[in-house]
């Protein structure tokens, strides 16, 4: 069974014309968003279609278990002053939809509760939520706003820009929330592209095997989630809760030893491969790294305490029983694709990702053992209150 949580977001799948640039569905092609980037995926569109459905939904199961949790934490840490109207949520990293408005929805439902409970007042007549969607400047903001739930309860705003600084008014939000989004960093470690570097990495990712590339990549991390945190930091109220939902590495494993880990590294020596055959300039393949770094448990809990803002009231593992897929190379070809296939072909070109993407479902039955006995990686479930 594969570990079913991607690295990235799945959005929404349209059927507007393809000339929009969103998550389109037209006839016979499969049209995918990946950053900024467009992905034709052929006449075969069902099989992306499902694949990427699938994806959706081991992203949206996690959110559903994390309700619970998140009402828990809303009833019994989250202030609500009775004497204002005005509630402020924002969702960081919120892509373009539909598992950004069930997160934002499960927030609501329960500060609803907590309102109910307190003041004995229904809250549809007394609070007016605000909803804060933030994301890079290049997502498509206006394919979230044509999906909204059309009866949502709230306001709507989208916030453009990077979270890794400050995105909103200081002390404005109430409650924050950001899932599946911060392994990816804001930049390439310094030296992993660099030959001359002892942190030079000729692989595609942190494989966790070199100590060198492992500092760097971990050096970046704490640079970027140490400014993530001081922004939210600034933008919380008192008492503010922030919910994290994502990916991490166990304490004493090794990325590569992860089945993620193991794709990853399939993918590089696809990459390979693709180069030995003329279509990819092999100087600059061997510089070539994904700007993504998951966690292990200590180094989260590390940078977060280090930043002094919060108090980590809950940091647990997370699992739900649809997470896994049976290991399908169909399925992981896609999901390769629709997760990474935008950075190659902006880097290397349409020809070497068609390539690329050919070798990796080909040679996929070839790593199946070794995905059958990976290590796990972990789901996680942190809950912040702002000091």
């Amino acid at each position: 069974m594969v570990d079913a949580y991607a690295f990235g977001h799945v959005g929404y799948l349209g059927t507007k014309e393809k000339t929009k640039k969103r998550y389109l569905l037209t006839i016979g092609d499969i049209f995918i968003e990946d950053g900024n980037k467009m992905l034709r995926f052929g006449s075969d569109w069902r099989g992306c279609v499902r694949n990427c459905c699938l994806r959706i939904e081991s992203v949206r199961v996690l959110i559903e278990v994390a309700k619970e949790k998140i009402s828990e934490a809303i009833s019994t840490k989250l202030e609500i002053n009775s004497a204002s109207n005005r509630f402020n949520i924002a969702d960081f990293g919120c892509s373009t939809g539909p598992n950004t408005f069930l997160a934002v929805q499960n927030i609501i439902d329960a500060v609803g509760q907590k309102y109910r409970k307190k003041t004995q007042k229904n809250p549809d007549d007394n609070i007016e939520f605000q909803v804060l969607f933030n994301d890079h400047s290049n997502n498509d903001f206006n394919t979230l706003f044509q999906t909204l739930p059309p009866t949502k309860g709230y306001f709507v705003a989208g916030v453009p820009g990077s979270f890794f600084g400050r995105v909103l008014p200081r002390d404005s939000l109430h409650v924050g929330h950001c899932s599946y989004s911060l392994h990816w960093l804001s930049q390439v470690p310094k030296g992993i592209a660099d030959p001359n570097s002892p942190a030079w990495n000729k692989d595609i990712h942190c494989t966790g095997f070199s100590e060198e590339v492992a500092e760097a990549y971990l050096d970046q991390f704490k640079v970027d989630m140490g400014s993530f945190l001081k922004a939210r930091g600034e933008e919380l109220v008192s008492g503010g809760l922030l919910f994290l939902l994502g990916s991490c590495v166990p304490d004493g494993v090794k990325m590569s030893e992860t089945m993620k880990g193991m794709l990853l590294d399939h993918l590089g020596n696809c990459l390979n491969d693709v180069a030995k055959e003329g279509l990819i300039n092999q100087e600059e393949l061997d510089s070539f790294n994904f700007p993504i770094y998951p966690a292990h448990v200590a180094e989260f809990k590390s940078v977060i305490e280090d930043n002094g803002c919060f108090t980590i009231e809950a940091f647990e593992k997370i699992s739900h029983a649809n997470e896994e897929f049976p290991l399908d190379p169909e399925f992981l070809a896609t999901s390769n694709k629709v997760t990474f296939g935008g950075v190659i072909e902006s880097r290397f070109g349409k020809e070497a990702l068609e390539r690329t993407n050919e070798l990796y479902e080909k040679k996929c039955p070839e790593i199946l053992p070794e995905l059958a006995n990976a290590k796990s990686g972990m789901q996680f479930f942190i809950m912040l209150r702002r000091n």
